[in-house]
């Protein structure tokens, strides 16, 4: 079959098990010649429509409120959840009645008097656990930590600290952390051996320089507090370079523990437009470990399946679109592997935090975008890479034709091509989708970068353009030109959902080193770990296809062989002992 000259170069060196002529054509002359359908694992093809799946409105699960929507969509923005019922006091329209906070330098003692909700507990738990007089110098101590800072004292020399002493009881030494942290938002606790050490927060007053101290101490009770699926908002703010600040602080002190968006404040004057940013803990990866029935029940999340068909549509263009119309994250999505952008493609998927019915009333919008979803239905779980038994092609070739200098007959030779892949098999190599055919820079290139911690130049590779001159390869060249991620932005068509992904995280969190590894976690996991894929597939291709120079088709000892059912091996001819093969989830 026809294939570019990239390609060829790449894939030369490859070796093939059979020895037959073959003829040529040309496969993917438009979407509709490739059509990839998924099985899943009980063996079904996944575009068929099952009895089973009954869409019942009655059955579906009560679902989170969203946020009001956006005059426009953006892809990058993608929006939070809304959880009813577990929002940490938010500072955005709050009164003083919720938040009675009196600096440390306008009354004797205040520290101590201060009450916030639940702080009464904190009071407690310290006057049980500890002495009468150490509960007394921890107060001192905190405050003179909040009267320097007041002050604008800087402290000089090693931070101070104060010894609660050594505690022998490990439950107890954990309560106690959690209750100094809560109570004194702006002090942290070291452990030392079986000794606590309280120190100044300086992560707090740095903080309490961009925001007021009202909203740093609850943003560090929040924190502390590590409450599934709360959130936390901070004041309106209608400076952007101020907000970008802000966004900075939380992503490069606490990244690997929350994540922040920007959201347009309801009930806000189109004239005067107000911007909070809002603050929630990063979804955990999928453990596999026991619960009590009672905490499963309590953090079941929604879960909702269905079959994706999409046409010439990128996978993750397509995940980014579904997203901004439900209002949720693109890591929400599950799937159990990537499709073919020109191609028609069905695929399983979950969603997490939508219901059914939500699902259902977004039908007529995404058929808009060139996909469908169908047999919607509510599920336990997330989906997980390679859980599928593998994905059914029809392909048609066009331009039928023979190999240069064979007169042999068209037909002969293409029934002879198929017997030949039926009696000997054929070896599944990664082909040159997996790398990006017909590129400068590969898939494989960029994961190899990445397995070597080398972010920047795996952003480099990225972005490195084609000898086009399209909008696309302008913006790449000029980002590798000026490294002006916001300047990009604007150059960049809104449909290249991965380009403006990272060039977002780049405009936060800049170009270096520590950017570009927030950069590169801005991209869900199943898209960072895509690349990496892409490497050990080239790492594939050249292992099996040395074994077969070395070896040939023959069975050789340390060989996987798989039989067919019911079939005596005696029986079988040589060449059918053994088909070099991998189970491919990811085409």
């Amino acid at each position: 079959m026809e294939e570019d000259t990239d390609f060829r170069i790449r894939f030369s060196s490859l070796c093939f098990i059979t020895d037959h002529v073959g003829f040529c054509g040309t496969i993917k002359s438009s979407p509709s010649d490739f059509i990839v359908i998924e099985i899943d694992e009980q063996g079904e093809l996944v575009n068929k429509e099952s009895d089973k799946l009954v869409y019942e409105v009655s059955k579906v699960l009560p679902e989170p409120n969203t946020l009001a929507k956006k005059a426009k969509l953006d892809l990058q923005i993608l929006s939070f959840e809304e959880t009813s019922n577990q929002e940490v006091s938010t500072l955005a329209g709050s009164s003083s009645d919720d938040h009675n906070f009196v600096p440390c330098s306008e009354k004797e003692d205040t520290v101590k008097d201060r009450t916030y909700k639940g702080e009464e507990e904190n009071v407690d738990v310290l006057g049980s656990l500890l002495d009468e007089k150490t509960n007394e110098l921890l107060n001192q101590f905190a405050c003179d930590i909040k009267e320097k800072w007041d002050s604008k004292t800087e402290l000089i020399g090693p931070s101070p600290e104060f010894s609660l002493g050594r505690i022998l009881d490990k439950n107890q030494r954990a309560t106690l952390h959690s209750a100094i942290r809560q109570k004194f938002p702006f002090l942290i606790t070291v452990g030392k051996n079986s000794e606590i050490v309280v120190r100044p927060n300086l992560e707090y007053k740095e903080l309490c320089h961009l925001v007021s101290e009202e909203e740093a101490f609850d943003f560090f009770k929040y924190l502390d507090a590590k409450k599934e699926n709360s959130k936390f908002t901070f004041k309106p703010d209608m400076n952007k370079e101020h907000r970008k600040a802000v966004h900075h602080f939380v992503n490069k002190k606490f990244g690997n523990l929350v994540e922040t968006k920007s959201f347009p404040e309801l009930n806000d004057s189109a004239d005067n437009p107000n911007v909070v940013i809002t603050v929630r803990f990063r979804v955990k990866a999928h453990k596999h470990c026991k619960r009590s029935l009672l905490e499963s029940q309590g953090r079941k999340d929604i879960y909702t399946a269905f079959t994706l068909r999409k046409e010439n549509l990128e996978m993750f263009e397509a995940v980014g679109f579904l997203a901004v119309k439900l209002g949720v994250i693109a890591s929400d999505f599950s799937y159990a592997g990537l499709k073919d952008k020109k191609a028609i493609t069905y695929q399983a998927m979950v969603v997490r935090k939508v219901t059914p019915e939500r699902l259902k009333n977004i039908e007529k919008e995404v058929e808009k975008k060139r996909m469908n979803v169908f047999n919607i239905r509510s599920v336990e779980d997330s989906l997980r890479l390679g859980q599928l038994k593998g994905n059914h092609f029809d392909i048609v070739i066009r331009n039928l034709k023979n190999q240069i200098n064979d007169s042999a007959n068209l037909r002969e030779r293409i029934l002879e091509a198929i017997e030949n892949v039926k009696n000997k098999g054929f070896v599944n190599y990664y082909g040159p989708q997996r790398f990006g055919m017909g590129r400068k820079v590969h898939t494989d290139q960029i994961g190899l970068a990445l397995l070597k911690s080398e972010t920047v130049k795996a952003v480099k590779l990225f972005f490195t353009p084609e000898d086009l001159d399209d909008p696309v390869n302008r913006a790449k060249k000029y980002f590798l030109q000026t490294e002006d991620a916001k300047g990009t932005l604007s150059l960049m068509p809104e449909f290249k959902v991965r380009e403006r992904a990272l060039l977002e995280s780049l405009h936060r969190f800049g170009v270096t080193e520590e950017g570009c590894i927030q950069a590169w976690f801005s991209f869900p996991h199943s898209l960072r770990i895509f690349y990496v894929h892409a490497y050990s597939s080239k790492i594939w291709n050249e292992a099996v296809s040395y074994r077969l120079a070395t070896y040939g088709s023959r069975v050789v000892e340390g060989d996987l062989v798989c039989l067919d059912e019911d079939v005596d091996n005696e029986q079988l001819p040589s060449s059918k002992k053994f088909t070099l093969t991998r189970y491919s989830t990811n085409l």
